[in-house]
């Protein structure tokens, strides 16, 4: 199954590691935290580690490690800009509910 780069998030992901100037891609990860428990987290990657999983999605690598990818497996990438307000968005199919502030959501 995986996880999904939109065409536009995987434009957004290379301009800002050609800015970076290094790196092989985005980690894509989860952490304890929020009001429902789990929240998204996306860094850059310059080296991926022995329990990484990698995906190649739209010319994009995304990493996640072996205990972030039970919670993330499917998950689909998408970066939107409405406005002023512009940002990555996920939508996990593992996801039960999510808090009112969208930061967080739990399985």
């Amino acid at each position: 199954m995986g996880i999904s780069v939109s065409d536009s998030a995987a434009k957004r992901a290379r301009t800002f590691l050609e800015n970076r100037g290094s790196g092989i891609g985005l980690r894509l990860g989860v952490k304890t935290t929020g009001c429902s428990g789990l929240a998204y987290v996306l860094e850059f990657v310059d080296e991926v580690n022995d329990d990484d999983q990698v995906f190649e999605n739209n010319g994009v690598k995304v990493i996640i490690d072996g205990k972030s990818l039970v919670y993330l497996e499917g998950t689909h990438l998408d970066f939107k800009k409405d406005g002023l307000n512009e940002g990555f968005e996920f939508t996990n199919p593992n996801a039960n509910g999510e808090c009112g502030c969208g930061e967080s959501f739990n399985v």
